[in-house]
């Protein structure tokens, strides 16, 4: 539009607004969006929080108990790194102040043995349960008839509650139970040493299993259909389809699997602890802690302490280890395609 004096007038524009990012572009306004947060963040402060740092501190004091040379109770007070010297280098606090290597069967000797325990059902569990749940994830990805009956029914063991699953296990491995029978064995499966951990390594196999068959199969259901039959056309056989197309295809998936039930092998109790009954041969870290606590809540604080960053440290190389293999096998395909 030009005015009489052949000025050039810009036509009107809508009033120029700044563009914002983050959560400012969510609530206009100029709202504080960490309010809509805080009663979250305040009650996980409250729950997760404060026993956390509680537990730290209660590991650096001394239980309470009888004093020896007195004869009268006394509180306990600093105690400095001797309850974790205790535990990790197998040494006991003296009355007097100073320490001494703990003797044989002292719970101080005790914790390396349930470091390696717990490791062992760990390293074993998850092994079979991947196996075996990538099996039967295949069987249940087909399509037949009875598909969603057979879904429903793999998935029993899993819902069945862990303390029923061992209480059912333990009937089952006893002296007399049905094992021996049917194997026509005499072996005293809940106080043997070796045998103790195979039928607990079996209980919680069969419980978790349909755990990790689920997760595979999510990931199962992904992978195209056209691809296979590409594969079928050119001739790949069934063992070539399976190791070159379902295996790079299923790795994110199954690691994620493998993460979840590291993790949660790692804070394995109930099972050995109902099945065995206190049996050494199966104690884990947790139920080790457990059977701390009634003894001395400080120095069981510290063997929580000790648990809960080696728990970390294994959930560390994890996520690093096979996080970064699942996000390069995603890189891979995004490329492929």
């Amino acid at each position: 539009m030009s005015d009489p004096s052949g000025a050039t007038q810009a036509a009107p524009t809508a009033p120029e607004t700044k563009r914002r990012t983050g959560f400012r572009a969510v609530l206009p306004g100029g709202g504080r969006p960490w309010l809509f947060v805080a009663p979250v963040l305040l009650a996980l402060a409250v729950v997760i929080g404060y026993p956390v740092v509680r537990a730290v501190w209660m590991s650096f004091q001394k239980d309470s108990g009888l004093n020896e040379a007195t004869g009268m109770f006394e509180e306990g007070g600093p105690a400095g790194f001797g309850n974790y010297t205790h535990w990790l280098l197998q040494q006991c606090q003296l009355p007097g102040g100073g320490v001494e290597s703990c003797p044989t069967g002292n719970l101080g000797s005790q914790f390396w043995a349930a470091v390696a325990v717990t490791l062992l059902f760990t390293v074993v569990t998850v092994t079979l349960e991947a196996t075996i749940g990538l099996g039967m994830a295949m069987v249940m990805g087909k399509t037949f008839r009875g598909r969603a009956l057979l879904r429903a029914a793999v998935l029993i063991p899993w819902a069945i509650p862990t303390a029923v699953t061992a209480r059912l296990w333990e009937f089952m491995f006893q002296y007399d139970g049905v094992v021996n029978r049917v194997l026509h064995t005499h072996l005293l499966w809940q106080t043997d040493p070796t045998w103790s951990r195979v039928a607990v390594i079996t209980a919680d196999v069969w419980k978790t299993t349909p755990f990790m068959a689920l997760l595979i199969l999510a990931g199962l259901q992904v992978i195209p259909g056209d691809v296979y039959e590409a594969a079928r056309v050119d001739g790949a056989s069934a063992w070539q389809r399976f190791t070159q197309i379902t295996l790079p295809l299923l790795k994110p998936a199954l690691l994620v699997a493998v993460l979840f039930r590291t993790m949660d092998a790692l804070r394995l109790y109930d099972l050995p602890a109902i099945m065995t009954q206190g049996n050494p041969a199966t104690r884990t870290i947790s139920i080790l802690v457990v059977d701390q606590v009634r003894q001395g809540a400080n120095s069981a604080s510290a063997l929580s302490v000790l648990t809960f960053f080696m728990i970390f440290a294994v959930a560390f190389v994890l996520v690093k280890v096979l996080g970064a293999n699942a996000v390069a096998t995603q890189e891979e395909q995004r490329k492929a395609h």
